[in-house]
């Protein structure tokens, strides 16, 4: 009787099954470990840019402008790149872009066109500035007394939102 010189076909389909489970086990986990990083930078980022329009609202006032505390910035003032640095200028810019948006890309912090709720993609976020009575805060001659700022979720796909402290 001769000796076992290698493997057999057999046992070579069942170490390369055994290896396709396990690498599909790690891409399935890697990708999912990737969405929640992403989750987190969209969480973070819009709990620092709450944050900043709290600042905004307690000190009432900017660099090139000066409001009274007691307000948010309007959508007329929010609506630029320039506009949103100088309102929110403690924060870190790279905020005001969602994960995986590159920084020649515009802002990914928008702001309302209604004072309806809000539906943002994963790369946006949304700040809407309300009036007391609850209309859209458009310009500076209204008085922004609250804010939602809305973000979407990638791994449920549900919307989250931040309300102002200030009601």
């Amino acid at each position: 009787m001769k000796g076992r010189a290698g493997f057999t076909l057999i046992e070579l389909l069942i170490t390369i099954t055994i290896m396709a489970i396990l690498l599909g086990i790690a891409v399935i986990n890697l990708s999912s470990n990737q969405t929640s990083a992403r989750d987190e930078k969209r969480k973070s980022d819009a709990a620092t840019i709450a944050q900043q329009l709290e600042n905004y609202y307690n000190t009432g006032s900017n660099p090139s402008s000066t409001y009274s505390p007691g307000e948010y910035p309007p959508t007329d003032y929010m609506n630029t790149e320039a506009g949103a640095k100088a309102a929110l200028r403690d924060m870190d810019p790279k905020a005001l872009r969602g994960p995986n948006v590159s920084v020649s890309s515009p802002i990914s912090l928008v702001v309302a066109t209604t004072n309806t709720t809000q539906t943002p993609t994963i790369s946006t976020y949304i700040y809407q500035p309300l009036a007391a009575d609850g209309s859209l805060c458009q310009h500076a001659i209204q008085e922004c007394r609250k804010f939602i700022l809305y973000y979407m979720l990638e791994a449920t796909s549900g919307v989250q939102q931040i309300v102002s402290k200030n009601q």
